[in-house]
């Protein structure tokens, strides 16, 4: 994606140039102490510098349509380029065109609502930045229409105060060196490796070890992030290099490029853009002086509270629910771990994310894959269950097998551990959260009232048997929390403990209705609601802000919200493809008393922090983005659909009849045939070519 790179909706970057603290007790982070604007300067036939990421103008204008036959065919820096350019048009022809948006992963949502090509005196202008950062090259290209990089520069900078100024041609920064202010930074930018210096004539990847005659003329190095931190061809860190400790040493400062919120990162950054900008500025190892990035907005913030708890552990760096994902749930710094109970067909419980195992094993793949079957109480999709088979034939069998919620846009979670990890039953996960020092654990709860009628098992009882044997019945330090959609199963509960109750919401509600809030508090102490309850969102704009939250506290409930994941693709675009952004407006937009997440670190990271509490001196960018922000930026024609109303919850979505006696208690499911397993009967010959089709699908997988 670095080759489409450079077409940002509004035609410019931003640096962050990066300090310390101050007055901290705690280690000096590195945090944001100012943000300049950033402006790749093309030249149009009068001279006048725009501001436009790409020489070819047809890749983030729209100028194609006004001169349709201007395509042209130049030679740029020995390359043969084909487009629409700058060097063709003067700024009144110019003024007829509109930046477009050219990132498949960005909306083009935008590109009708007329965004003008400014030109660097109108961004200082306009925006009034606390500096500006421009950008030249292709001197050797502009000097065939008779036009000047260096006169362009000595001249504009006498109307603007320009702060720094890069390129990646020696002859450009040489030619301005005392022609400009002795304020203004040049700095010499670093291509690919392997290409030629135009004016030098030796590659880039050569001149990096001759920092010494950089500095001659220059006081800081912009360089792609690789070759600070490399990544390995399948998508892992590998070992950092010495530059930025080489440019410190030769005086220079150093600046790293290529960051974006939305670009596939590596793994080792669980898909959290804060995570990857921290890795080159507070590693311990070395700190870079900026970050050259799309998306400014990314902070460093969090406050107090909320409470972070677990989703399938932590689910977005390894297979739900295992082994792995638990301790790195604990490692990240949750606060509540989570086990989503299911049960075999031996009786045993289990930490399961789905009680079919088709969503989180291989059984596809498996001796088991002519198992599948729909069961309509369930699910309406074949399946193979937890109770087809028993604990020992998952654990000898089976492997975990990571989720990819977000697959459709091809981002993968974690590929080196696709399959990575231990099952455990819920007494190991009872055993494995008590030494952790964690506020407690969650335990959740579906499909009750099925396994107690057709199989013959209540699940209640022997999640608070396992409770009871793991001591968490004579113990205060850890809270024990029961999540269920179903309130039968809190009644439950409630009868027989005092643990903490958490309803689940499980459909897209606009808020409560005083019936459901009523029958909620009889007992529950918390709700968890989807995160499009609070902000719908169509086609990944929020819409509008619900009074859900405020409702539910009002009648003194707690709420969760679910599921936050770091991908960019997960969140509307108002957080701006920045999972940190995302829970600051969960947390100090509306006032959520707890994130259920599949990346705890990046909501502990949030917790941490101190920018929430620097009073009048809190960072613009730590505002909370206005819902339905975007919509009046776009024309009528590109508006997202609009919403259809989502539901009220009422008593009747709540209140249910009791759970049905199992049939058999002893502990073991039944042996004799349920409707579940008739069901299965009636079904088998369907599945076994049901499970054919299965296994032709995945041969390419394997």
């Amino acid at each position: 994606m670095r080759s489409s790179h450079v077409c940002s909706v509004l035609a410019s970057l931003v640096l962050l140039w990066l300090g310390n603290a101050a007055a901290q007790k705690a280690p000096a982070w590195k945090t944001l102490s100012d943000t300049i604007l950033y402006c790749d300067v093309r030249l149009t036939s009068d001279g006048i510098g725009l501001c436009l990421p790409d020489i070819k103008m047809d890749n983030c204008t729209n100028i194609p349509e006004f001169f349709p036959q201007g395509k042209k065919n130049y030679s740029v820096n020995g390359v043969p380029t084909v487009g629409w350019f700058s060097v063709d048009y003067n700024g009144t022809e110019l003024s007829k065109a509109s930046l477009k948006q050219a990132i498949d992963s960005r909306t083009p949502r935008f590109d009708s609502s007329f965004f003008p090509i400014l030109a660097v005196e109108d961004v200082q202008s306009k925006f009034k930045p606390r500096g500006i950062w421009v950008n030249i090259q292709h001197d050797s290209f502009y000097s065939q229409f008779n036009l000047s990089m260096r006169s362009y520069i000595i001249s504009v900078s006498k109307r603007v105060v320009i702060n720094y100024i890069s390129s990646p041609e020696v002859s450009i920064l040489t030619s301005v060196l005392g022609r400009v202010s002795n304020k203004t930074k040049l700095v010499f930018r670093f291509l690919d490796e392997t290409m030629s210096e135009p004016s030098t004539k030796q590659t880039y990847g050569s001149m990096l070890k001759n920092l010494t005659f950089v500095k001659t003329f220059a006081s800081g190095i912009l360089v792609p992030k690789r070759y600070i931190w490399p990544v390995s061809p399948d998508n892992y860190l590998e070992s950092y290099t010495s530059i930025v400790d080489d440019a410190h040493r030769a005086g220079l400062q150093i600046y790293a490029a290529e960051f974006a919120n939305d670009f596939m990162f590596s793994y080792n950054h669980s898909y959290d853009p804060l995570a990857e900008y921290l890795s080159f500025i507070d590693n311990g190892a070395f700190s870079v002086d900026g970050v050259l990035t799309d998306f400014p907005v990314t902070p460093s913030a969090a406050i107090g509270k909320p409470l972070i708890i677990s989703h399938n552990g932590a689910s977005g760096d390894y297979p739900d629910c295992t082994d792995l994902a638990y301790q790195k749930a604990v490692d990240d710094g949750a606060d509540v771990i989570d086990c989503p109970v299911q049960v075999t067909k031996d009786g045993i419980p289990i930490c399961t994310s789905s009680i079919n195992l088709m969503d989180d094993t291989n059984v596809a793949r498996s001796q088991f894959a002519s198992q599948i079957a729909p069961i309509k109480d369930i699910q309406s999709v074949p399946g193979v269950f937890t109770f087809n088979l028993t604990w020992d034939d998952i654990v000898a069998n089976l492997k975990p097998q990571i989720s990819r919620p977000c697959a459709i846009y091809s981002l993968d979670r974690n590929p080196r551990y696709m399959n990575a990890g231990n099952f455990m039953r819920l007494s190991d996960f009872l055993d494995f959260t008590k030494d952790k020092g964690l506020s407690g654990i969650m335990i959740s709860i579906e499909h009750a009232a099925f396994v107690a009628a057709e199989l013959g098992f209540d699940v209640v009882d022997a999640v608070l048997k396992a409770l009871d044997d793991a001591g968490y019945n004579n113990q205060t330090t850890q809270k024990v929390m029961i999540q269920s959609t179903n309130s039968s199963v809190l009644m439950k509960f409630k009868q027989q403990t005092k643990y903490d109750l958490v309803y689940m919401v499980s459909e897209e509600i606009r808020d409560a209705s005083p019936s459901s809030l009523a029958d909620l508090k009889k007992f529950a102490s918390a709700v968890s609601v989807n995160s499009s309850s609070i902000f719908p969102d169509s086609k990944h704009f929020i819409m509008y802000q619900t009074n859900l939250v405020q409702t539910l506290h009002t009648a003194g409930l707690s709420v969760y919200v679910y599921t936050l994941m770091n991908e960019f693709a997960s969140q509307p675009y108002d957080f701006f493809s920045d999972a940190t952004a995302q829970i600051n407006a969960y947390v100090q937009g509306v006032g959520v008393d707890g994130l259920i997440t599949d990346f705890p670190a990046t909501a502990r990271r949030y917790k941490l922090n101190n920018c929430m509490n620097m009073g009048k001196n809190t960072p613009n960018f730590m505002s909370i983005p206005p819902p339905g922000g975007l919509l009046p930026t776009m024309t009528q024609a590109a508006l997202p659909p609009a919403l259809a109303p989502m539901p009220l919850l009422t008593g009747s979505d709540v209140v249910e009849p009791p759970l049905p006696s199992a049939r058999s208690n002893n502990g073991t499911a039944p042996t004799s045939p349920s409707r579940a397993s008739r069901t299965h009967s009636r079904t088998s010959r369907i599945a076994i070519l049901v499970a054919f089709a299965m296994l032709c699908a995945f041969c390419p997988l394997v």
